[in-house]
């Protein structure tokens, strides 16, 4: 499932550069994430490198958008090019 970011958002830009996808850009009023690019880190580390920078806490997951496991491997493995080890 991919993340979100929500109202809370303060702007602090902490998470963009954390992003290994590349997913997380600048929205019109806060910070915003691709869906299509978010796999939550899979295939880069254990946990979501966003929600664990985030000082608000306001990262969760986008209910929109649900994903399983296997689907954020090979979305992983379509962006990076790269087989996933896991």
């Amino acid at each position: 499932m991919a993340l979100k970011i929500t109202d809370e958002c303060i702007n602090c830009d902490v998470c963009e550069p954390e992003c290994p996808n590349e997913a997380i850009y600048q929205g019109e009023e806060i910070y915003e994430i691709d869906p299509d690019k978010c796999t939550e880190c899979v295939g880069h580390y254990d946990e979501p490198q966003c929600q664990q920078v985030c000082p608000v806490d306001c990262i969760p997951l986008d209910e929109e958008h649900p994903e399983t496991n296997e689907e954020l491997i090979v979305k992983y493995e379509k962006l990076t090019g790269n087989k996933f080890v896991g």
